[in-house]
């Protein structure tokens, strides 16, 4: 019978051999080989050569001939581990022992050694069952690795506490000096419109002595430009120190301010024959810029406002009934033909507000000083106020009364003089009750519909406390508007130079 046969009766045995054979490790790429030429110790070949008298060693065996039993290697070891473990150096990884090994598995399969590497001790193959169920090096390091991870952990902990805290500055950074600092960066929100946006038509009036700062104001009011420095800063940015002319010139809403310098250098858009009254202004300070724009002598404005009743008017003067608009005439317009067109258009508001004739002169005295006094928002509340006052016969005590009565109301001041506040003349309302003799200045539509439609409020009193934003205090007693007096000499400490 042959060796495969004697086999046979092991094959369930076999079977499960081969199985944990093949969970070993793949060979490295230094692979040992295997020399099947001589007989398997033990076999019935190795009896019969030893019987001829062959006296040559073995591979595997000592000098005298008798087997060198395998060392103890674990399958699963590495080749380092192996070599470390004898005190030798390390040696290639054994590969799968043959079938003829199979059929005696504690014996050592001999490996021929290369040539060149005759040093390195043979790698042995084998070993009993107890080697194949050795534990394994991948557990060695199990619980070093656990303690990597607990150290990472914590790392990644204090990693996150920091980053969280750095946050938590930002955030708070972001919003004590976050405004600030958008500015200082330039992130925040554009001053200046998006080319491409300009719509519409808009009349901007430029007047004798115009530089960068009045010009950047009036494009601003007339709705060209986003903010009202915007104009300035750009001039500044850019180095120009354009001259501008005197004159009404048509423009654009919602212009950048590179564009809207364009359109006043451009002679076209300035309109010749086009002149404006402002709000709140008067004939004082009208009258030159017509007669500029127009190219007519002053003289003859001044003699044309003379007689307030050539246009139909019951009044002493023409005050207040020059409406704030813009104006185009034709090149042979006269100084009468023009103020003819302001009063018709003054008419006109009026009507539109449903004022009575015989009422026209009490109600653009209100709107007049309605529109000295206040902003646009608090229009309706200084009505109520003025109102208020007529009804209990109190004095008015309106700073732009006195100051229109002493000649000083276009000095550019809020508070009064002393000398105006005592003067005694028909419109300082510090010395006489009711209303003021004539109204001061040129009402808008605005004001016209507020001295029309007061607002219902018990409002004696009214200050403003910060001239930068108009926001005013309204007061029913003289205790809380001695507070809000209070509040407005704080914010012009606060801004010496705001002209209060």
């Amino acid at each position: 019978m042959s060796e495969r046969d004697n086999a046979t009766p092991r094959h369930d045995a076999d079977s499960r051999l081969g199985e944990l054979f093949e969970n070993l490790p793949e060979p490295t790429t230094q692979i040992p080989t295997v020399d099947n030429s001589a007989p398997a110790p033990g076999s019935r070949r190795a009896a019969r050569e030893a019987a001829s008298g062959d006296g040559a060693s073995a591979p595997g065996t000592g000098v005298s001939g008798a087997p060198v039993p395998p060392s103890p290697v674990p399958v699963r070891a590495s080749a380092d581990e192996a070599a470390t473990a004898s005190g030798e150096s390390p040696s290639p990884i054994p590969v799968r022992a043959s079938a003829d090994a199979a059929d005696t598995p504690t014996r050592a399969v001999p490996v021929v050694t290369p040539p060149s590497a005759t040093a390195v001790p043979e790698p042995v193959i084998g070993g009993g069952l107890d080697d194949l169920f050795a534990p394994h090096d991948d557990h060695v390091d199990a619980k070093p690795k656990k303690k990597r991870r607990k150290g990472c952990l914590i790392a990644l902990i204090i990693v996150l506490v920091i980053i969280g805290g750095l946050a938590g500055a930002g955030v708070w950074v972001a919003n004590t000096y976050g405004d600030r600092i958008s500015e200082a960066m330039g992130w925040g929100p554009s001053k200046d419109w998006e080319p491409g946006q300009a719509t519409g038509e808009a009349f901007v009036t430029i007047k004798e002595g115009d530089t960068g700062g009045p010009v950047s104001v009036a494009l601003h009011e007339a709705g060209v430009t986003k903010t009202e420095d915007v104009f300035y800063d750009y001039l500044v940015d850019e180095g120009i120190n354009p001259t501008f002319y005197p004159g009404v010139y048509s423009l654009q809403k919602k212009m950048t301010a590179e564009a809207a310098l364009a359109a006043l250098e451009d002679e076209t858009n300035k309109l010749e024959n086009t002149v404006s009254v402002g709000e709140g202004a008067t004939i004082v300070s009208s009258l030159p810029g017509m007669a500029e724009t127009l190219g007519l002598p002053l003289a003859d404005f001044e003699a044309a406002v003379k007689d307030p009743s050539q246009y139909g008017v019951d009044a002493q003067t023409l005050e207040g009934w020059l409406f704030p608009a813009v104006y185009t005439f034709d090149p042979e317009v006269t100084p009468t033909q023009v103020i003819q067109k302001m009063v018709d258009r003054t008419r006109q508001a009026l009507d539109e507000a449903g004022v009575p004739p015989e009422d026209a002169q009490r109600v653009l005295t209100i709107a007049s000083i309605i529109q000295r006094e206040g902003r646009l928002d608090d229009f309706p509340k200084v009505s109520r106020v003025i109102q208020n006052r007529l009804d209990i016969d109190m004095l008015l005590q309106m700073d732009s009364t006195a100051q229109y009565g002493y000649g000083s109301l276009h000095e550019g001041v809020v508070s009064s003089s002393k000398e105006a506040l005592e003067s005694d003349n028909a419109w300082n309302t510090y010395k006489r009750a009711g209303l003021p003799a004539t109204p001061i200045a040129s009402p808008s539509d605005a004001a016209i519909d507020a001295a029309m439609h007061p607002v219902d409020g018990p409002w004696l009193y009214f200050v403003t406390i910060n001239l930068d934003t108009g926001e005013t205090q309204f007061s029913e007693t003289m205790s809380e508007h001695e507070q809000g007096i209070e509040k407005w000499r704080e914010w012009c400490r606060a801004n010496p130079d705001a002209g209060c």
